[in-house]
């Protein structure tokens, strides 16, 4: 149980870093998948732990180029995640859940806000992919993309929505516009969750988190 334990409790600090990939390098010195692996899969198949794979190209079929040890860790119930990410003193206390939910607690919510997507595309039964490419020899590869989620009914062409999850009212766009300039054939309609109102807006679509229900 040492190494579920220590999966367990790496996972809300990993959320809260940029790029949010789970490195095993992070519980030990020279740690690898191979590893941790039986762990790894507890979580998993315990309903603990939800797993977000990189996949190399969006195209149908996003297991086929997934990235088996490249992973984004989510928690497969967010309650979970706020308890164990607020919980210093081993008791989480009312009045935090409080705040969070007026707003009242000085807080980077994005780590919250993508495993609320995770949790819900998830019980919609999606599996969970994203894209990433940290390329330093060209700037125009490098970008990351929060999700990837293929349609119910496979086309010749336009195959995968790309979801970016935003939080603030100011944020780039420029991975998500690089990606749509990089594969024009695989994408279907782009989505971007954010804080704000419905909006369409030179090709992306922007809705509220909860109208990601019908995704």
């Amino acid at each position: 149980m040492e190494k579920v334990t220590a999966i367990f409790d790496e996972i809300p600090s990993r959320l809260q870093n940029h790029d949010k990939v789970f490195r095993f390098t992070d519980l030990e010195e020279e740690a690898r998948f191979r590893g941790y692996e039986d762990a790894f899969f507890w979580l998993k198949d315990s309903g603990v732990m939800v797993p977000c794979y990189n996949t190399t190209e969006p195209s149908v079929g996003l297991k086929m180029n997934k990235e088996r040890t490249t992973m984004k860790c989510f928690m497969a119930d967010t309650g979970l995640l706020i308890s164990h990410t607020f919980d210093e003193n081993g008791i989480m206390r009312e009045e935090i859940y409080k705040k969070i939910m007026l707003d009242k607690l000085a807080v980077n919510f994005g780590n919250i806000m993508e495993n609320i997507v995770a949790q819900m595309l998830t019980a919609n039964g999606h599996a969970l992919y994203f894209y990433t490419n940290s390329s330093r020899e060209d700037a125009s590869s490098r970008m990351e993309i929060d999700f990837l989620v293929s349609k119910t009914t496979v086309t010749n062409k336009h195959n995968i929505f790309p979801l970016e999850i935003k939080t603030g009212k100011n944020y780039t766009m420029s991975s998500l516009r690089k990606f749509i300039r990089k594969f024009p054939n695989q994408l279907c309609e782009p989505f971007v969750f954010h804080e704000g109102e419905f909006k369409v807006e030179d090709g992306i679509t922007f809705m509220p988190l909860f109208m990601l229900a019908g995704l």
